[in-house]
């Protein structure tokens, strides 16, 4: 008789931060994973409440007992405008003019037809796929 393996599953991180949506201290899960770049570790973290999300340098948090300095704003004057004949590296801030939202690369793909795709972690929306370098 074969034994059935039990499936893990991913325990979610929590996390107090500010809100500016509410604008108090709430509780924030932690989505995806960090991305590294040369400022640190960077992750996405969602009001449970709100359902809003903000950049968070987790090097920051570990480092301070003041959780609010290690929230990363970004801006739309920060963001390139998303357009789906251009190239993006991961990392890459980006705006999308359509759901004016502004959102960081999370990953990069190749999609069923042969085709590029980006994974943006939205700041309005929950993560998104999206199309690039396309070729018309």
């Amino acid at each position: 008789m074969a034994a059935i393996a039990k499936k893990r599953t991913r325990r979610a991180k929590y996390i107090t931060l500010y809100s500016p949506f509410l604008m108090k201290e709430t509780k924030h899960e932690l989505v995806g994973e960090p991305i590294e770049d040369i400022d640190g570790r960077k992750q996405w973290a969602r009001c449970t409440k709100s359902r809003h999300s903000q950049l968070i340098n987790l090097d920051a948090i570990e480092a301070e007992a003041d959780k609010s300095r290690a929230v990363v704003h970004i801006s739309r004057e920060d963001a390139r405008k998303y357009s789906p004949k251009d190239e993006y590296q991961i990392g890459d801030i980006i705006f999308h003019s359509v759901w004016d939202d502004v959102g960081i690369v999370r990953a990069k793909e190749v999609t069923s037809n042969g085709g590029n795709a980006i994974i943006v972690q939205f700041e309005k929306s929950s993560e998104k796929k999206l199309i690039e370098n396309m070729v018309y």
